[in-house]
């Protein structure tokens, strides 16, 4: 398998405007999470929608590829960027790291590469994280992962995405938005109408799984820092210090 990295970035964010270039201790956040994927040692490029992260990335010494700003999903910026920097297909599979993620350890991707390399009936490879605390079960803006997971295991085959709450005494899982995808999937499944349970939940790795995709999930020890909100960047900024 020959994994590639690309991750989408584009700077109409609605809680955050101009996201990817917030400055976090100095950095711009999308050229943060550029160089931690790095750290990966596989190839990385952003999918950027702007030209404001291209110019960013590029003064780092990074490669990015700039991609219609109308496109509806970082899936389908991901697929364009792909056919852009690799049209011989020489790379299998992708992995879609989050540029809002900008202290995500570098072993997050190589993670998701090793699911799909070890289980051939992975379509698209995902993360996992114990909640955070019990409040997590009832915020709708934690996905829930419903995962068959044997007793002790580390990975297995995702059933279902929800917002809602779970029902039961079992162990809740947040869903980690980072994916690998075989190429194939990729182009199958941006080739693809949103879904009805898309559409319901706003989460659109249930479109996958209604065209019969499989998505198996890895679990991590805990979910990375994901800047969405204002206090999410404080955050940040408070732990680049």
């Amino acid at each position: 398998m020959n994994p590639l990295i690309l991750i989408p970035a584009r700077m109409a964010a609605t809680r955050l405007p101009d996201k990817p270039l917030a400055d976090i201790g100095g950095v711009p956040m999308i050229v943060r999470a550029w160089r931690q994927a790095v750290l990966s040692g596989l190839p990385v490029a952003v999918a950027a929608g702007d030209r404001e992260i291209v110019d960013a990335i590029e003064s780092a010494g990074g490669v990015a590829v700039l991609t219609d700003p109308d496109l509806p999903s970082g899936s389908d910026r991901i697929r364009a960027a792909l056919e852009a920097v690799d049209p011989q297909g020489r790379h299998d599979a992708v992995i879609n790291l989050q540029g809002d993620m900008p202290f995500a350890d570098p072993g997050l991707a190589l993670a998701c590469a090793a699911l799909l390399h070890g289980e051939p009936a992975c379509d698209i490879a995902t993360l996992i994280a114990p909640e955070a605390d019990a409040s997590d079960r009832s915020n709708p803006d934690v996905v829930k992962a419903v995962v068959a997971l044997a007793e002790g295991g580390r990975h297995g085959r995702a059933l279902y995405f929800t917002r809602s709450t779970l029902f039961g005494d079992g162990p809740v899982w947040r869903h980690i938005g980072l994916y690998g995808y075989r190429r194939a999937a990729l182009e199958r499944f941006c080739a693809a109408p949103p879904s009805p349970l898309e559409r319901r939940e706003k989460l659109e790795q249930l479109r996958a799984l209604e065209m019969g995709l499989q998505i198996w999930a890895a679990v991590i020890d805990e979910a990375p820092l994901s800047v969405d909100n204002p206090d999410d960047l404080a955050a940040a900024r408070a732990l680049a210090r």
